[in-house]
């Protein structure tokens, strides 16, 4: 046995990380610390915030651990039976019935458009492509006034009001969404190889039936990945829904806290539950589609 060898047994876990520890190691790990805190922190303070007492938030000194679970904030958002009930869980169904109909059509409308872009040849592909992009970098807040003067126009031709339409409110998402599903799948329907459909159309395919069969299969990924991410922008979406919604029976998520959080008798805890239940869908379904979402975002490879 040699002396090295006697000398590392003898060392204590403190003397095996200051040998393994030097500048660099230290740097990156306090950076890797901080980045993490700054995530996970502000999401614990709002979970642990919504099960405080009133007592709790409005201390001089702050609680960082409330002193016991209290699911008065749960109670006056779901239970129907609490006097200040607010019945959350509504809010809750109008989110869903816009997120998932604005993820589907998005999905839909972007695999044909991105699959025509990244396989046909016209003239002027490339510029389309980029200028839908441009058109998502533009703020929601300069298209709203656009959208909402055609939907208003169009509304008055039909014989609809636009006002308190969910479905009005879903179209308006698609000017977010849609851009960016484009965007991302174009770029995704690149990397599948081009001879793989060609073998496809000698079999005796359609065009339709080599879509459907053999590049949507492979594009599983990039589908899940635009499907999420477009569900998160019209599941978190505020500026549109607080435009065209003005039934409380109607509201969205987001809307629902802010109505909460300005509430003329402030109740923080309130708004922290209604902020969790509305965090920890969204949280689930990334987590639950991880592996999707990192292929996806990485544009793939070749399959098959």
């Amino acid at each position: 046995m040699t002396t090295n060898t006697v000398s590392d047994r003898n060392m204590t876990i403190i003397d095996h990380i200051g040998r393994w520890l030097n500048w660099k190691r230290f740097l990156l790990l306090a950076t890797l610390w901080m980045f993490i805190v700054s995530i996970v922190f502000p999401f614990y303070w709002m979970v642990a915030s919504s099960f405080k007492t009133r007592a709790e938030i409005g201390a001089r000194e702050t609680v960082y651990v409330p002193a016991t679970l209290d699911f008065s904030a749960y109670r006056e958002l779901l239970d129907p039976e609490h006097p200040s009930f607010q019945d959350f869980g509504r809010n809750f169904r109008n989110s869903i019935i816009i997120s998932l109909p604005t993820a589907m059509v998005t999905v839909a409308l972007a695999t044909l458009g991105a699959y025509a872009i990244s396989r046909l040849k016209f003239k002027g592909k490339n510029v389309m492509l980029n200028s839908i992009l441009v058109i998502y970098l533009f703020p929601g807040v300069l298209l709203i006034i656009p959208l909402f003067a055609m939907f208003a126009r169009i509304g008055d031709t039909l014989g609809f009001d636009i006002q308190d339409n969910l479905f009005v409110l879903m179209l308006t998402y698609l000017a977010q969404t849609l851009p960016v599903g484009l965007y991302m799948l174009t770029n995704y329907f690149r990397t599948i190889p081009t001879e793989i459909e060609q073998a496809g159309l000698i079999d005796g395919c359609s065009r339709m039936q080599v879509i459907w069969r053999i590049t949507l299969p492979l594009a599983i990924p990039a589908l899940i990945s635009v499907s999420i991410y477009t569900f998160m922008i019209a599941w978190n979406e505020f500026l549109y829904a607080f435009v065209f919604l003005n039934n409380n029976n109607l509201f969205t998520l987001p809307i629902a806290v802010n109505t909460i959080n300005n509430d003329p008798s402030p109740r923080p805890n309130v708004v922290m539950a209604a902020s969790t239940i509305m965090t920890v869908p969204v949280m689930l379904l990334f987590l639950g589609m991880e592996r999707f979402l990192a292929e996806g975002l990485a544009a793939g490879g070749v399959k098959g």
